[in-house]
């Protein structure tokens, strides 16, 4: 089957400019190479730690910002290749919702006008309509009609990311990419807002690219889980497979500090030696080799290709497997 979404090679590179001239003398790799397939109606989860790419690998997919290289294929059409009137057009099959639920709500806006703007702009619904569905929407989301003649800095967090998923959806889009959705929220509301999505995914048969680094809520809702470090993605594979034998250690590492509700039981953490290289820092081999338990001089002279066992479990690792995730705490 052809996946809705396919990306292949893609790279964003941000010069760094330094001196009183500001030429560039180096750059960031804030996405290097990377090649993904969405499924229609799947839960793909990014995952890894601040800094690794993910944000910006969400956002160049969905042109948010544009990339240094590579492909970006939706339903089979090449986005690269829209001009900006065509894109616009097609933005109504692919939306985001941003981590900020603050910021990223116009706060001299009543939530009504700002659920209305994609309607208009998409021409979704005719205009005696648009009140209607805007209602609906903020009733998809858990919110009451009411609540559309209100501002947004009149509402808790966890209703202002429930009206940002409310204007992802206004325009019908079969895609969308939720970056961080939960991250700035309570405790109390992350449970709230990620059964939500799981809810919305399934009744809309929607498509999703999920950006998140708690791991707890990646396992909750995804069918497939893709590990980033240092703008590459290191290890992929259906989320239980993943969770149930990580084979990268970076992959290992990030579980190990995954928290368990049982007190009783113990479980030991990977603690990494070395904080990660300088975004600017252009190594030899694997990237991950000056952080890595397990690093051999292969790792430092070799760089490993993303390799599938063949059952859809791919790992970019020389020694795939060979971290013991039970390694005693401070391993």
């Amino acid at each position: 089957m052809t996946p809705l979404v396919e990306v292949q090679g893609l790279r964003k590179y941000y010069p760094v400019h330094r001196g009183v001239l500001r030429r560039s003398t180096a750059e960031i790799r804030a996405v290097d190479g990377v090649d993904l397939a969405i499924r229609e109606g799947e839960c793909l989860a990014i995952v890894g730690e601040s800094g690794s790419g993910k944000t910006t690998l969400g956002r160049c997919i969905v042109r948010l910002i544009e990339t240094t290289s590579g492909t970006i294929r939706f339903a089979g059409e090449d986005l690269l290749a829209l001009s900006a009137g065509e894109l616009r057009e097609r933005r109504q099959q692919f939306q985001m919702v941003f981590q900020d639920p603050i910021s990223s709500l116009n706060p001299r806006r009543r939530v009504g006008s700002t659920l209305e703007e994609p309607l208009e702009i998409h021409d979704v619904v005719p205009a005696n309509a648009r009140q209607a569905r805007v209602e609906e929407l903020l009733e998809l989301v858990g919110m009451s009609g009411g609540s559309a003649t209100r501002y947004p800095h009149e509402f808790s967090g966890g209703q202002r990311q429930r009206i940002g998923i409310a204007r992802a959806l206004a325009s019908q889009p079969r895609f969308l990419v939720a970056d961080e959705p939960v991250s700035a929220l309570d405790l109390s509301v992350r449970a709230q807002i990620v059964n939500l999505l799981a809810d919305l995914q399934t009744r809309l048969q929607l498509t999703v690219l999920l950006i998140a680094h708690d791991l707890a809520v990646v396992e909750q809702i995804s069918d497939r889980v893709a590990v980033m470090y240092r703008g590459e993605i290191v290890e992929s594979a259906a989320t239980d497979r993943l969770y149930d034998a990580p084979q990268h250690p970076y992959t290992v590492s990030l579980l190990s500090a995954v928290p368990i509700a049982d007190p009783l039981a113990r479980k030991g953490r990977i603690v990494l030696a070395e904080e990660p290289p300088s975004p600017t820092d252009l190594l030899d081999g694997c990237r991950f080799h000056p952080r890595c338990p397990i690093a051999q001089a292969r790792c430092r002279q070799e760089a490993p290709g993303l390799s599938d066992n063949g059952e859809g479990h791919a790992v970019a690792c020389h020694y795939p497997g060979e971290l013991d995730p039970a390694l005693p705490a401070g391993g």
